[in-house]
């Protein structure tokens, strides 16, 4: 029981929760001005260096989190819910942090409508996790539940939309991409983008569930 006692009781779990999410935000609007200002060289390399900065300060967070599981006695909800949240958000940093360095490391040479429209979707996903993550706090009141399940909704309706958009686009880059390197580069910039929309809907879905059990 003297153990019990001198253990912390909550933790700040929310607070750093939203911690991460605000640095995926920052890393994907980053992205979007590195793909507006992509014919700039030293704009490009000042942003990607803004998404890698985001994504090394949410690795941050997520090491802080994952060592507050196993030293924190009463958490606000599940350990696993946490661990698997905080997992699943830190995925989306990286992908960005990936997407930004395959722009650079396959030396793409133009920005086409199609990551244009990706990049779109990609923010605006990154910005309902944001939304939703901010509201884990008010899950237990039924505005805030149902605030949070609303942005969900939007995040899969995003992400459906992602889908589509990747579907378009690799018919229309095998069928009229003549130069098989750059079909490949840009093929893998898509997919990537898609997968950033994925990886928020698994959040979402994480977070569907946080709010199902807890409010």
């Amino acid at each position: 029981m003297l153990f019990a006692k001198l253990l912390p009781r909550e933790g700040s779990f929310f607070e750093l929760f939203n911690q991460h999410a605000q640095f995926i935000l920052t890393a994907a609007r980053a992205f979007g001005h590195l793909i507006e200002h992509y014919e700039d060289e030293a704009l490009c390399k000042q942003y990607a260096d803004e998404v890698d900065a985001a994504e090394r300060a949410a690795d941050r967070v997520t090491h802080e989190v994952n060592r507050l599981i196993h030293t924190t006695f009463i958490t606000p909800i599940d350990r696993e819910q946490i661990h698997r949240l905080i997992n699943l958000m830190d995925d989306v940093a990286d992908l960005l942090q990936d997407a930004a360095e395959t722009m650079h490391l396959y030396d793409v040479r133009r920005v086409t409508p199609e990551i244009n429209e990706l990049t779109d979707l990609s923010i605006r996903c990154c910005e309902q996790v944001a939304h939703a993550v901010s509201l884990l706090g008010s899950i237990g009141q039924t505005s805030g539940a149902e605030a949070a399940l609303k942005a969900c909704e939007e995040i899969d309706r995003l992400e459906s939309e992602a889908d589509r958009v990747l579907r378009a686009a690799m018919s229309k880059l095998f069928r009229q991409e003549q130069d098989v390197r750059e079909l490949i580069k840009l093929k893998a910039i898509y997919e990537l983008l898609e997968t950033v929309t994925d990886k928020c809907e698994d959040v979402a879905n994480q977070l569907e569930g946080v709010v199902l059990e807890n409010s």
